[in-house]
């Protein structure tokens, strides 16, 4: 039986999908809710990415943890969730979460505190976050869904991940849009980056060939206190070279 996506409204602060017979409530912020389990989820926060970029000697406004932070935490606020799954890539190193400031690391015991707190493991964060409330994980499952940071190859009923940063760029009343976007096909959902300081990659680029049913995809576009679910025959690649690539998925 082929997944259900059920858009009940469109253009909303919230669009809920069915993913694997459980409701996800998509917030047009770049987090997740499901309500069934009260758990929220994050994904690539990238914390202390302005001074990992330090260490390295180019210099940015060392403000993208408080940031990130604050805009989690009213999310936090809105659903008071009872679990919150940060799903990887969490500190831009794996040195991270030993940078951060004491009102940082104030700041993240308050958002965790009353709720269970998983870390997932990413690709730029392997080790467990010292000195911080929570658990970390390689993965969590759920009923029937399981959370990574990392999609799997090929076919995955119910995973909820990471990583890709996924975007969309359509052409709108003769203008292109391009911005952040959660993408679905029902079977499997990978979230946006909720990071303040991180960049995205198309969802028609090859990293995301064999992740999703193209004839069942939406790409949910994040807008100004809205959200906008777009079929995948509407999106258009960032490179007009792949084009042909993209009618090739599409078809």
């Amino acid at each position: 039986m082929k997944a259900a996506i059920d858009f009940g409204r469109r253009d909303a602060s919230t669009i809920t999908v069915c993913l694997a017979g459980v409701d996800v409530v998509c917030d047009w912020r770049g987090a997740a809710y499901f309500p069934a389990d009260d758990l929220l989820v994050f994904s690539d926060l990238h914390l202390e990415k302005g001074s990992a970029f330090a260490r390295r000697g180019t210099f940015v406004p060392p403000y993208d943890t408080h940031q990130t932070l604050a805009r989690a935490g009213k999310v936090i606020a809105h659903y008071d969730p009872a679990v919150v799954v940060c799903l990887g890539d969490s500190f831009h190193d794996d040195e991270g979460h030993g940078r951060i400031c004491d009102a940082v690391r104030t700041e993240i015991r308050a958002l965790a505190s009353g709720r269970d707190w998983c870390w997932i493991k990413g690709n730029h964060d392997p080790s467990t976050p010292e000195n911080l409330p929570g658990f970390s994980a390689d993965e969590m499952a759920v009923g029937s869904l399981i959370f990574r940071h990392e999609p799997i190859a090929g076919p995955a009923s119910g995973e909820v991940c990471g990583h890709l940063h996924p975007a969309a760029r359509v052409l709108r009343r003769g203008r292109t849009v391009r911005r952040d976007c959660f993408a679905t096909d029902g079977t499997r959902l990978i979230m946006p980056a909720f990071g303040a300081f991180t960049g995205s990659l198309n969802v028609l680029s090859e990293a995301f060939d064999g992740l999703f049913d193209w004839r069942q995809f939406q790409a949910l576009l994040l807008g100004d206190r809205r959200i906008y679910p777009i079929k995948a025959s509407l999106l258009t690649p960032d490179r007009s070279g792949a084009r042909e690539t993209t009618r090739r998925r599409l078809a």
